[in-house]
């Protein structure tokens, strides 16, 4: 799969670990990752009041589905993010930049105000294109 960064200095830049655009070329199985929050296999929650670790374990949930899909991280186009706080912005981030690397998926980040469950402070879902 070809998966680059589009860029242009006609639009201000990412503030974060993501790209502007994501352009994939490829012939292979378009994968619809359902909102992961940061639940472990036992459905125990991990992290309850620190966005780092549950951040954590939502990319680690992220990465377990694209594998069990055939893909791996790098097959990961699109990610939409869902938070309790914006001001976590930064140690999200931080956490990101450890399981995407270039070229980035696009992504949207967004402030809500309930959760199905009071514990979440984050949820991600994905969008993956993998290759034959």
């Amino acid at each position: 799969m070809a998966k680059r960064e589009i860029t242009t200095s006609k639009v201000k830049k990412p503030g974060g670990h993501f790209s502007q655009a994501t352009a994939v070329e490829a012939e292979g199985r378009l994968v619809f990752i359902s909102g992961m929050t940061a639940h472990r296999p036992d459905g125990s929650i991990v992290g309850i009041g620190d966005i780092e670790a549950q951040t954590r374990q939502v990319c680690e949930n992220l990465k377990n589905m694209v594998e069990a899909a055939g893909g791996t991280l790098d097959n990961i186009c699109r990610v939409d993010v869902y938070i309790r706080d914006m001001s976590n912005f930064d140690v999200i981030h931080k956490v990101r930049r450890e399981y995407f690397k270039p070229p980035l998926p696009a992504s949207t980040m967004v402030q809500i105000s309930n959760f199905t469950s009071p514990d979440y402070l984050i949820e991600i879902n994905a969008i993956a294109v993998i290759p034959h």
